[in-house]
Formats: C-alpha cells, sequence, structure tokens
C-alpha cells in the first residue's frame, strides 16, 4: 500500500527541499527524520510531566505522615535564648 503525505503548504514543501538538499537525502527520509526528531522531543517533555506529577503525588503523600511542625524557615525550637544548639 502506498501511503502518501501531501504538502499542501508552500512553506512546508520549500522547508523539506532546502533541508534535503543541504543534508543530501531525499525529501521523504527528512520529513521522516524531522517528524521522528520532534516526536522524540514531545514525548520526552511529557514524560517530565508525568514524573514531576508523580513525584508531587508521593511527597504529599508522605507529608501526611509528618510530625508538626512541617517545612518551615523557622527554626527557633533547635536553639536555646543565646542562640547556642540544644
Amino acid at each position: 500500500m502506498d501511503a502518501r503525505l501531501v504538502l499542501e503548504s508552500g512553506e512546508a514543501r520549500r522547508l523539506a527541499d532546502d533541508l534535503s538538499r543541504l543534508t543530501g537525502e531525499d525529501t521523504e527520509t527528512v520529513v521522516v527524520e524531522a517528524l521522528r526528531q520532534r516526536l522524540d522531543r514531545e514525548t520526552a517533555e511529557r514524560d517530565v510531566e508525568a514524573r514531576l506529577k508523580k513525584l508531587r503525588r508521593i511527597t504529599a503523600e508522605i507529608r501526611k505522615y509528618m510530625a508538626e511542625p512541617k517545612i518551615t524557615s523557622d527554626h527557633s525550637w533547635l536553639y536555646d535564648e543565646h542562640g547556642l544548639p540544644r
């Protein structure tokens, strides 16, 4: 089965032809490689977002079990009235 991709945009065709001339590869190869690279980038970005989302869920779950005081910039409980460690 012969699948076809029609580039109706003059700019798309020009870019594909320019890249083809620059690399010495045929137009189909440069289009496939460009699409593959873009797909890889988009997939990687979404993977990062998915990992961050998972980490945020895990840290939220851990935070539920943390003793008070929770994360704070107030560390006065670590020092006595003279500023020395307790």
